[in-house]
């Protein structure tokens, strides 16, 4: 905790005059605000959203303390400190520059493209009981995320492992700045974010800036590139690198891979140690091996370490949001607990809107050592307005009387999570969100499978961070003031209508599109506030439509005189529609012959609010058809500038989709709709390297057989065997969404990161591959329909179909998991 007084000391301002106050946590975010009374407000401004914005905001959740750097009207605010600076983040940073200045403990500094967080974390998880260590939260890596974690990091500490990450050049020299490692630790040097950059030199370049104050390197020198650079930049350092190929270097390594666990033998000048960790997959074997040279480098090294590695665990990179018992919402993470990591756990928790009813069922956590830390605790949760509280562990049954004396709320307390399981069935959750959150020793996915929904073998998961990654980078080819419509149609194309909305609305989309009045009205019944445009609305349904505060796509005279009757017997005076026109597409839309009749109505009918005017682009991906894209804008220029004329005022006007938001950007106009690119999913290869895949389809390995030459597979005896062969039946069919089409031979799933060929006909509910070239599999083994390797955009080649059909057609019965970073 540190003075208000001392955060202006370190931005060098003149003290002010007044009442100085202890500061505990920073907010950008003022819906995630929990502790106000100790928050300083940082209000910092992007390029799709200024922080200034929201001060009020903060200001009305108690927070009295913000750093701005555009003038205040501080009368508005009685009591409020602000300290205003040239640029927020800039001055975020030198805070957090100031801070590190203060701890002279070792710093682990991580960069790389892939495996940045897997070795923050592995390499916390191995240290644990050989240091009082700090390591930033997840994914914390980036220009705001370094300074917040660093702001966290607690005063005694032996050492901190922090990870820093870049999208583009002139970025690591800041994080440098505020980090000053003093032991660097580069991961793989893959092509992830690569279009930042002129070329994968570059790249490794401005990575290697992090590594300036370090004594202590830590890198595998089989990148050939990598090892030049890192010796030519830093020759005179110590260099931990290792190698499976080149016996010149600190560690050579060799590796042994089992069914499903791999032994890594490291060879030193000080000797031999062998470690086993529990997976075969190629970025985890170079993940751990990254580690065990780190705690060389670390001089920590001793026998216990063998028993962590073979104890590995898998990092939960997110929270994960599941469909519980009793329509209950499950916020998972059950590996990692600690006050950091529950105080943004604990965010995510207020976000979600689906339910009135929050309940939190949480383990001990390493700072709940005495009454202070207890009283901390419970003034975190004081924030969250708990419906119950589940305490299990040893510490906090020690402290339930304090605890249940302030929280105020149903507080139940268990030394073990065995003792929570027995008594389980007496809590009857039902209609509320519960947030389980646990060290991995606790055990907490056994309380998961207790209380989630078992539906099938098959589950897709939805990334919701690379949803809002890819709404940012679309927002990116936007000009200021342009809003974005998302479409979340079509359970959002496959993904989940309430969830992939809740995200949207909290990243700060302006408007939601959906198909039909349903599911308009699901989504205002799940908490979205946002507005939503019903592009398809059924004629009967306009009252409803009034009710639920839904905004109507118009698109011919009929629907607007019986939108009219509707609005007659409300009680609303004034209501928003939207208008369509049709350009070309020759879909639904008003024509240039129709529009007298349309403003005529519109002249006649005051009570109603012109909120936009759009229509659809045709083929705005296809460079063939880009004149006819212009004639399209021809149409809607002159059609909309006469209803302009006639209503008196302008409203939002939209015609570009995904594709035209990049290719046609002189139609922007003050609105875009984003649609599959939302999803990750792009007609220009250029776009979809930025671009990151929302949806995994997996399923399991139901059954092995070993059939023999000329036995046949599946319905119809489409397949013979010509040879014996090894076959695997999976958990998914037709009924699941998986096209007939791609049966016999025509698609492939992948197995263990190889390809499984589909043979014979798909079944309704299960299909058969072929196992025969991959060795060590076995039943319950994972299998991949689609993800970032297997692109939807193939599965869709194969089906002769579009990417839309694959997505849209994934089955209600396939469990969705949401995954959070």
């Amino acid at each position: 905790m540190y003075k208000l007084s001392y955060i202006q000391h370190i931005l060098g301002l003149e003290s002010k005059s007044f009442q100085d106050q202890e500061i505990d946590e920073i907010a950008i975010d003022s819906r995630t605000i929990l502790q106000a009374t100790h928050t300083l407000f940082v209000a910092i401004k992007a390029s799709h959203r200024n922080g200034h914005d929201f001060i009020k905001a903060a200001y009305d959740k108690g927070v009295r303390c913000f750093l701005v750097s555009d003038f205040i009207a501080t009368d508005a605010f009685p009591n409020a400190n602000f300290i205003q600076v040239h640029d927020t983040l800039s001055a975020l940073q030198s805070i957090a520059a100031a801070i590190r200045a203060r701890h002279k403990c070792a710093i682990v500094g991580i960069t790389g493209s892939n495996g940045k967080t897997i070795v923050k974390e592995w390499l916390a998880y191995l240290l644990e009981d050989k240091c009082n260590l700090y390591k930033s939260p997840l994914s914390y890596n980036s220009q705001i995320g370094v300074p917040l974690s660093v702001w966290k990091m607690p005063q005694q500490i032996d050492l901190g492992i922090f990870e820093a990450g870049i999208s583009k050049k002139n970025e690591m020299h800041r994080l440098q700045s505020i980090l000053k490692p003093t032991i660097g630790v580069l991961t793989h040097m893959g092509v992830a974010h690569q279009e930042g950059f002129e070329n994968q030199a570059i790249k490794i370049e401005e990575k290697l800036q992090l590594f300036s104050d370090c004594n202590t390197i830590i890198y595998n020198c089989d990148d050939e590139q990598v090892d030049h650079l890192i010796k030519e930049r830093y020759p005179n350092r110590e260099l931990f690198n290792w190698t499976l190929h080149n016996a010149n270097a600190f560690a050579q390594v060799s590796i042994h891979k089992k069914t499903t666990s791999t032994a890594i033998q490291c060879n030193t000048k000080e000797g031999v140690n062998t470690v086993v960790i529990p997976f075969t997959d190629e970025a985890s074997i170079e993940n751990a091996i990254t580690c065990l040279v780190s705690i060389y480098a670390l001089k920590l090294w001793d026998a216990a370490c063998v028993h962590k590695f073979n104890t590995l665990p898998t990092i939960a990179m997110r929270l994960e949001l599941k469909k519980g018992l009793n329509n209950c919402s499950l916020l998972s993470d059950v590996y990692n607990a600690d006050s950091v990591s529950l105080h943004n756990a604990l965010q995510v928790l207020q976000q979600q809107k689906q339910h009135a009813l929050k309940s939190l069922i949480l383990s001990d956590i390493p700072t709940i050592q005495d009454q202070a830390a207890v009283a901390t605790l419970i003034k975190q949760l004081q924030q969250c307005s708990l419906h119950r509280f589940v305490g299990i562990g040893q510490q906090l049954f020690q402290y339930q009387q304090q605890i249940r004396a302030q929280l105020a709320i149903p507080c139940y307390f268990f030394e073990n999570t065995s003792a929570f399981l027995k008594q389980l069935q007496t809590f009857r959750f039902q209609n509320e969100t519960i947030l389980l959150k646990g060290s991995r020793n606790f055990e907490f996915e056994k309380i998961v499978a207790e209380l989630e929904e078992y539906v099938h073998q098959t589950e897709m998961q939805i990334n919701l961070s690379a949803l809002k990654n890819n709404w940012a980078v679309y927002r990116s080819h936007l000009q200021p003031g342009v809003k974005t419509m998302a479409m979340v149609k079509a359970f959002s194309y496959g993904s989940g209508s309430f969830e992939v909305a809740n995200a949207l609305q909290h990243v700060g989309v302006d408007y939601l599109a959906v198909a039909y009045t349903d599911e308009g009205i699901a989504l205002r019944t799940a908490g979205i506030s946002l507005p939503i445009m019903v592009m398809s609305p059924d004629n009967t349904s306009f009252d409803r439509m009034i009710l639920w505060n839904l905004e109507p796509e118009i698109y011919n005279i009929n629907s607007l005189q019986l939108f009219i009757q509707a609005l007659q017997r409300s009680a609303d005076k004034i209501v928003g529609i939207h208008i369509k026109l049709d350009t070309g597409m020759h879909r639904l839309g008003f024509t240039e012959e129709e529009l007298p009749s349309l403003l005529k109505l519109l002249q006649e009918h005051k009570a109603l609010k012109v909120l936009s005017i759009f229509s659809h682009l045709a083929a705005s991906e296809n460079t063939q058809f880009d004149n006819f894209t212009k004639v399209q804008q021809h149409f809607f220029d002159k059609m909309s500038a006469l209803l302009i004329k006639t209503i008196g005022y302008t409203p939002l006007l939209h015609l570009a989709n995904s594709a035209a938001i990049t290719r046609h950007p002189n139609l922007h106009y003050n609105m875009v709709r984003l649609g599959l690119g939302l999803y990750g999913i792009a007609d220009d290869e250029v776009m979809q390297k930025q671009l990151q895949e929302v949806a995994l389809l997996k399923t399991r390995i139901a059954q092995i057989k070993h059939i023999a030459a000329g036995e046949s597979v599946g319905y119809s005896r489409n397949f013979v065997a010509t040879n014996p062969m090894k076959i695997g039946v999976i958990n998914i069919g037709y009924a699941d969404g998986y096209p007939r089409n791609l049966g016999n031979g025509v698609a492939h799933v992948l197995v263990h990161n190889q390809a499984a060929k589909i043979i014979g006909n798909i079944c309704m509910d299960l299909c058969m591959i072929d196992l025969s070239s991959i060795e060590s599999v076995q039943e319950g083994d994972e299998v991949i329909l689609f993800n970032q390797e297997l692109r939807i955009q193939q599965l869709a080649k194969w089906a002769n179909t579009i990417p839309y059909e694959i997505m849209t057609g994934i089955s209600q019965r396939v469990k969705r998991v949401y995954m959070e970073a």
